[in-house]
Formats: C-alpha cells, sequence, structure tokens
C-alpha cells in the first residue's frame, strides 16, 4: 500500500492521440488566440501611441519589435519552468504576467513606460505559456501529431481574424486605455489554458524515474551522515547529468543545420506582414482594401495551418514531413520575390491568399519537425531554443526592412530580402530532406547525432 502511494501520478505513459489530447489542443488553440493573435493586434494601436505621445514612427515600432523578441527571448525559460514544475505551472504563471502587463499599460505616462509594460513584462508572460502549451501538444500526440498542431497553431489565423476588428471598436468607445485594459482581461484566460495542461508522463521518462523509486521505497536502516553527505553529492550530481540531458540535443548536427534555417527563416517571415499594407497605399489602393489584404492573410492561415497538418499526417507523406516544411518556405519566398510586380488590388489578393496559405503551413509543421529531429521527450527544451533564435531577426528585420525603403525609395529591396532569406532557410534543410534520417515515427532524440552515444531508453549520453 506504501509503494503504490509513493508512485508517481500520470494521465498515461504513452501518446493517446485523442481523449483528454484533445482538451489539450483546444487549450493550445487558445493559448496562441491569447499571445500570438494578440501580439498581432497590438499594431493596431500604433497610431494611437504615435498620436497621444508625440513619438516618430521609428520610436513607437519598437513597441511591437519588443514584444515579439521578448517572447521568442524568453521562450527557453518557459522550456525551463514547464521541464522543472510543469507546463501548467509555466502557462498560469505566464498569463499573470501577460495580464499584468497589459493593465498597467493601460496607465502608461510616457511611450518608455509602454516599453517595459507591454514589451517586456507582457512579452515574458507570452514566452511562458506559448512553448510549453505547444510541448504538450507533442506529448498527447504521435500517430495524428502534424494535425493536431495544425488545429492548435490555427488560433493565431482565427485570433487574428477576430480580434482585430474588435479591438478597434474597442479603442473607438473606449480610447486605447480602455481596450488595453480589456485586453488585459482577455489574456488572462491563460490561466484557465494553463489548468487544463494535465501532466503526461512519457514512457522513457518513467523508466529513468523507476530506480529511485524504487531507492526511496527499500526498508533499510536509517543512513550514516556520512552516507547522507554521499547521497546529496550524487543527487547534485544526478540533477547536472539531467539538466545536461535536456539540452543533449544542441550536439545534433541535425539541430544544428535546423537552427540555421530558423535564423533565415525569422528574417524573412514578418517583413511581408509589416509592409504588406505600407507598400499597397504606395501603389494606389484604398485604405480598405489594403486592410483587407491583411484579413485574407489571417483567415487562410487557418486553412494551411489545418490542411497541411492533416495532409502531413497521411501515410503517404509523413516520411516526407520536412520536404514539405521546406516546400512551404520556399514558395512564401518566391511570392515575395514576385511581389514588386502586383501594383493593383486585383493581383494582390492572390499573393495574400498564397502568401497566407504557406505562412500557415510552415508554421504547424515547425514543432513537427522539430520533434522528428530531437524526439518527444526533448521537444519542450528544443521549441524553446527553437523559438530564442526567432528574437533577434525580429527585432531587427523590420527596421532594416525600414531602411531600404527611406534609402532606395521603394519597397523592392525589402520584399527581395524577406523573399531570399525564406528560399535561404529552406535550402539550408536539403541534405537528408527524403526523410530517411527524420522518420516520422522516430521518438528517440539519440538517432542522427554520431557525436553521442546511445544510452538505455533511447537517451544520448554526453
Amino acid at each position: 500500500m506504501s509503494q503504490e502511494k509513493r508512485k508517481p501520478r500520470a494521465v498515461d505513459v504513452l501518446p493517446s492521440d485523442g481523449g483528454w489530447g484533445w482538451v489539450i489542443v483546444a487549450g493550445c488553440f487558445m493559448v496562441t488566440i491569447c499571445t500570438r493573435a494578440v501580439t498581432r493586434c497590438i499594431s493596431i494601436f500604433f497610431v494611437e501611441f504615435q498620436m497621444h505621445f508625440g513619438h516618430d514612427y521609428s520610436g513607437t515600432a519598437w513597441i511591437h519589435s519588443l514584444v515579439d523578441c521578448t517572447t521568442m527571448l524568453c521562450a527557453p525559460l518557459g522550456s525551463f519552468i514547464g521541464n522543472r514544475f510543469s507546463c501548467r505551472v509555466a502557462v498560469i504563471l505566464g498569463g499573470l504576467l501577460a495580464s499584468t502587463g497589459l493593465v498597467l499599460s493601460s496607465l502608461a505616462t510616457s511611450l518608455e513606460f509602454l516599453y517595459l509594460s507591454l514589451g517586456v513584462l507582457t512579452g515574458v508572460g507570452f514566452a511562458l505559456s506559448y512553448t510549453p502549451a505547444i510541448s504538450m501538444v507533442g506529448a498527447y500526440f504521435s500517430e495524428r501529431k502534424a494535425l493536431a498542431f495544425g488545429i492548435a497553431m490555427s488560433g493565431s489565423g482565427i485570433g487574428t481574424f477576430i480580434l482585430a476588428p474588435v479591438v478597434q471598436l474597442l479603442i473607438d468607445y473606449y480610447s486605447w486605455r480602455g481596450a488595453l485594459l480589456i485586453l488585459g482581461g482577455f489574456v488572462s484566460n491563460l490561466c484557465v489554458c494553463g489548468a487544463l495542461l494535465r501532466p503526461i508522463v512519457l514512457k522513457e521518462d518513467e523508466d529513468e524515474a523507476c530506480p529511485l523509486a524504487r531507492d526511496s521505497e527499500c526498508g533499510f536502516k536509517a543512513p550514516t551522515e556520512k552516507e547522507v553527505l554521499q547521497t546529496k553529492m550524487d543527487s547534485e550530481l544526478l540533477f547536472l547529468l539531467i539538466s545536461l540531458q535536456e539540452y543533449s540535443f544542441l550536439l545534433m548536427p541535425d539541430f544544428l543545420v535546423l537552427a540555421g534555417s530558423f535564423l533565415f527563416l525569422a528574417n524573412g517571415c514578418s517583413l511581408p506582414f509589416v509592409y504588406l499594407v505600407p507598400y499597397a497605399l504606395d501603389v494606389g489602393v484604398s485604405h480598405h482594401q489594403a486592410a483587407f489584404l491583411m484579413s485574407i492573410l489571417g483567415i487562410v492561415d487557418i486553412i494551411g495551418n489545418i490542411t497541411f497538418g492533416w495532409l502531413t499526417d497521411r501515410r503517404w507523406l509523413k516520411r516526407h514531413r520536412k520536404l514539405c516544411y521546406m516546400f512551404a518556405l520556399g514558395m512564401e519566398g518566391l511570392c515575395c520575390l514576385f511581389i514588386p510586380l502586383l501594383r493593383t488590388f486585383a493581383l494582390l489578393v492572390p499573393f495574400s491568399v498564397l502568401y497566407g496559405y504557406f505562412d500557415g503551413a510552415y508554421v504547424a509543421l515547425i514543432p513537427v519537425v522539430t520533434s522528428d529531429v530531437v524526439g518527444t521527450s526533448q521537444l519542450s527544451s528544443a521549441l524553446g531554443v527553437a523559438y530564442f533564435l526567432h528574437a533577434i531577426p525580429y527585432l531587427l528585420s523590420p527596421p532594416i526592412g525600414g531602411w531600404l525603403v527611406d534609402t532606395t525609395g521603394s519597397y523592392t529591396a525589402t520584399f527581395f530580402l524577406s523573399g531570399f532569406s525564406l528560399i535561404a532557410s529552406s535550402l539550408l534543410l536539403f541534405r537528408g530532406a527524403d526523410g530517411v534520417r527524420l522518420s516520422a515515427t522516430r521518438d528517440s532524440p539519440c538517432q542522427g547525432a554520431p557525436a553521442t552515444q546511445a544510452a538505455p531508453h533511447g537517451r544520448p549520453l554526453l
């Protein structure tokens, strides 16, 4: 009886591909709405902030850049808290911080105040919530992993489509301060989403925990002081080894190539979202039609999330998910290279449709491709590093794009920078794209890492 009580509780020891897993998907869906969709909607406050505080374009633009940068820069912190405590704790804590940041922003007296409250505090809250929620989906699904990620990540597009007009109405009725206050209340729903993230112990993690559990249940005599000290030292060493093993994927060549690809991806993917509307206005498209182009991007993004997730779960495509990811990146880059030739609303609509679809496709496949490389047990830490790599490009690429517009007097160089960065991100992954090295059914992080030695339960030893 005492031994049964001391066993660690878990929902299951293997991904169930259903059941409570769909509740996890619904929770992650809401997390992406409260984080990524709300981040996109912050740009709606741009004119309000600029008029109220009397700052120029570049000074005001740093608010949005800081939110995006902080969210990605602090992603490893979210993974660390999720691994050390639980994803539930990380998401609830993130919800409290993000909500507090938005509420404090409604009281802002300067743009510098917003840099800290909205840019840093809210960004940290989003970081603690976003990565752990995504990694939980990977823990609950195996066979239908791509579809589950596609549904969960579609919250960004759906949230943008719904929240954008709602936020504008809130600004019209309650001013930007009231709108931020209400958004703070809305984002507090991250705490509810976190409560839904019931922990799960994977088979390999449970096996590794068993020896310790058996040792603690032995009925031997009380240890001496020397034995206690030795046990403490052994525990500290074990803690260090486990910490190192959590990031042992950093020694995998496949992950290093993927990390380099993420840098090019982050440099190119944000520019069209920032400069599509200004470009449309510059070529004579009306304000209403220019805004509608962004709505098209948001709604088609959802279709890309779900359909590409479903397609890449099919048996005939599952081995080639990396190739599908590369195809989505390449097509997105080609769209950017052709945009300088599109100078009417009728021609920009197809661009919004194609770019939005492939944007949703690659976003849904980022966790899947990462999981195929490092395995499910290290997905949370790997995603933290992956999103961390997005931080600096997210912070710098919009100002660089603006500098190119100021220098050349056109948007051509800016969209070329975006297109070539996305294509470079795709081509960098060409090695092993046939799926032989990245089998979709593999869940062991040590395969494909010749620099490490295989250990029991599929974990690499440093």
